[in-house]
């Protein structure tokens, strides 16, 4: 039998008369990366800070390891792991010590807290900065530092707010190498991100999250089979001929228009190369299907819109 490590039921959260987190319903399987994709806004943030008890459940049910967060908010605190958006790195501290303090808050003792911190440095593959001030540290570093943190106290769970984000491209993989690491041995997660790429590497399975509500749940390979296909031909038509293009593709394609850009979505039984002949438009454009493409699909608009 699958054991639930986190399950939100009709959860809804309020700042006042707004609502950011609307009705939704989730469950995360023991071993596995869950992940909450979509654009800044979407309620992603206030989500994961419901689940790992810094902010009250508005309304709704919310349990994580089997515990109610409305009233086992320390015990959950206790084995839980959190790697949230602002790091948060003590700049008066060494690498070393800011993981050591940590693990005074976890009252670990002073052996038990500097073996650990020295293994997961090795394991965010930072030791040979242990005794540098974190303020010397690059963006990536200071990121696999809080990870490090966040897994100080050996948690059963470990929460990840947008762990990559402001990251260069170097960085964010050694990131992602160390995640599939904690995967392997078999760490829970659950991750927010706005990076579609990130998704489709990371989790198991996902929900495409927007304006507080879930657009579709899955693995990220079923969605995009299922919501695209496996190829897309994109390209732009003066505004003019948007009616006269879609004629043309309506009853042979699956397709979207966002404001003069097509995106037609190719089957596995279709032909993605016989589509791009039949186009007249000079920026034709054949590519393999995503997770962002599934974005535009559900949510109607551009990630980066919101």
């Amino acid at each position: 039998m699958v054991e639930i490590v986190a399950e939100g039921r009709n959860l809804v959260k309020k700042y006042g008369d707004k609502t950011v987190v609307d009705g939704i319903h989730f469950q995360i399987k023991r071993g596995e990366c869950f992940g909450f994709l979509g654009p800044n806004g979407a309620g992603k943030t206030s989500t994961m800070k419901m689940m790992y008890c810094l902010s009250p459940v508005t309304s709704g049910e919310l349990f994580v390891l089997n515990l109610d967060v409305n009233t086992r908010g320390s015990e959950i605190k206790s084995r839980i792991g959190v790697v949230p958006q602002d790091d948060g790195l003590d700049t008066d501290f060494t690498v070393l010590e800011n993981l050591q303090i940590y693990a005074s808050y976890h009252n670990l003792p002073a052996d038990t807290a500097d073996k650990r911190a020295r293994e997961l440095l090795r394991f965010m593959r930072i030791d040979e900065k242990s005794t540098s001030p974190v303020d010397q540290l690059s963006g990536g570093m200071k990121r696999r530092l809080a990870i490090a943190r966040g897994m100080i106290n050996n948690p059963e769970m470990l929460f990840l707010d947008e762990p990559t984000t402001g990251l260069d491209p170097q960085a964010r993989l050694l990131i992602w190498d160390n995640l599939r690491a904690l995967k392997k041995e078999g760490m829970s997660m659950a991750l927010t991100t706005h990076y579609m790429e990130e998704a489709e590497q990371i989790c198991d399975r996902l929900v495409i999250m927007d304006h507080g509500r879930f657009l579709c749940e899955g693995k990220p390979s079923d969605l995009i089979t299922e919501h695209i296909g496996r190829e897309v031909v994109e390209f732009s038509v003066e505004d003019k001929d948007i009616n006269y293009f879609i004629e043309r593709v309506k009853n042979k394609y699956d397709y979207q228009v966002i404001r003069n850009r097509f995106h037609l979505f190719i089957k596995p039984n279709q032909d993605g190369k016989a589509a791009v002949a039949s186009i007249s438009s000079s920026d034709v454009t054949i590519r393999k299907a995503t997770l962002e493409d599934v974005f535009l699909k559900v949510a109607g608009h551009d990630l980066r819109e919101d």
